[in-house]
């Protein structure tokens, strides 16, 4: 844990303090961020404080009083339910705004853990528990130099493995040997395995014609279709380097099997293509002119294009989510659709911008990009971006 960070984060954000609390070791981000051994079982409540100044006070059960002797700061021991409301009033003081980690209506559910009757308890106790998102950005999400070139060196490798993937759909054709959308996802694994890449147990998606157009379509043996010419083929996979606290890198591309693909195929294509050039592009002017850009005004700006082009029901996900060593951060998302995400996009993160169209019993087009925002500020994307569709003959 980094205490003069975190003071000087609560100073930025104007609040008095930071409360930690957890049950049962529910709240990993919490564990991470102070450095706390999660795989060590705490079966009481625990909470520790950390003001905007001055020094830290952690309030533990008699059951468990060594429960935080990791962290610094002054330890209050509570037995009953009672004793642990008067030591929660005494550990944060004279303070106003605290921040925890809760979300208002839920808005952020990737940083809601503190369950409602806590909640309650902070406010009856004269309190105003202030949504620490933006607070856990800076120490969940924003990566490091040797995350960065992780996640280059990852791009390049899964790039490379995408280019093999819808190589192999092609030689399956050209030689008549069937193969399923199962069987390409299988290529991808094994692909990752022998360049020491890994996606943590979660296998890419391979889906042609109507079966990407559920954004989370799995192949398996017993529902895989066999490729054939004149099917549409999405192909979506991530993964990281085989390290420890390496970055993610997750990207969508989109092909044909053949070489004239259907005519509404490359339309979708084109808006969703310009959506997330529209994306893109807001990122980066803004970066530009050193003003601040949003989550939510990210998503807008791709919605947009595909609510002017006719297809705004077809857009059924958040245009994008946040990138770090899991390939679902706890950043900012870019979206305005399932959540309003009012993070502000900083220096130091990764997200990706990926909007699609999903007609079921038709067809579905995504297409996917990494963004990258280095701790300069400066707005990178690595890898190739798809800027027509793959005829694979």
């Amino acid at each position: 844990m980094d205490l003069q960070a975190i003071q000087n984060a609560l100073q930025a954000h104007q609040l008095d303090g930071w409360l930690f609390c957890d049950f049962h070791n529910r709240d990993a981000i919490a564990y991470r961020i102070l450095g706390l051994d999660i795989t060590r079982f705490r079966s009481r409540r625990w909470f520790y404080y950390i003001p905007a100044r001055g020094e830290p006070v952690k309030l533990v059960s008699s059951v468990e009083r060594t429960s935080l002797d990791a962290l610094p700061g002054q330890r209050l021991i509570y037995l009953s339910w009672q004793q642990m409301h008067e030591g929660l009033k005494q550990m944060l003081g004279d303070a106003r705004k605290i921040a925890m980690h809760y979300s208002p209506m839920n808005n952020i559910p990737y940083v809601s853990l503190v369950d409602a009757g806590t909640v309650e308890i902070i406010r009856s106790l004269g309190y105003e528990p202030i949504c620490a998102a933006d607070l856990i950005q800076k120490f969940e999400a924003v990566i490091d130099e040797k995350g960065y070139q992780s996640h280059v060196k990852a791009s390049k490798l899964v790039q490379m493995i995408k280019d093999e993937a819808f190589e192999r759909i092609g030689m399956s054709i050209r030689h008549n040997k069937p193969m399923t959308e199962y069987d390409i996802q299988q290529f991808i694994e094994r692909r990752f395995s022998e360049e020491g890449l890994t996606n943590d147990g979660h296998s890419p998606i391979v889906g042609v014609n109507d079966h990407p157009a559920d954004p989370h379509f799995e192949p398996t043996p017993q529902n895989a279709r066999v490729i054939r010419p004149g099917d549409t083929v999405l192909i979506d996979l991530w993964a990281r380097v085989n390290e420890p606290e390496t970055i993610y890198y997750d990207i969508t591309w989109c092909g044909y099997v053949g070489e004239n693909p259907p005519a509404k195929y490359v339309e979708i294509f084109e808006v969703v293509k310009q959506a997330r050039n529209a994306a893109r592009d807001l990122v980066i002017e803004r970066f530009q002119r050193q003003e601040p850009v949003y989550g939510w005004e990210v998503d807008r700006a791709a919605r947009e294009v595909i609510e002017r082009a006719g297809y705004g029901p077809y857009f059924i996900h958040r245009t994008g989510h946040s990138i770090g060593v899991e390939v679902h951060g706890n950043g900012v998302n870019m979206d305005n659709l399932e959540t309003k995400d009012e993070r502000k996009l900083i220096p130091g993160i990764c997200f990706s911008i990926e909007p699609g169209i999903y007609i079921e019993g038709e067809m579905a087009v995504r297409s996917e990009i990494n963004v990258f925002i280095t701790l300069d500020g400066k707005v990178e994307i690595h890898g190739d971006q798809q800027e027509e569709l793959i005829c694979i003959t």
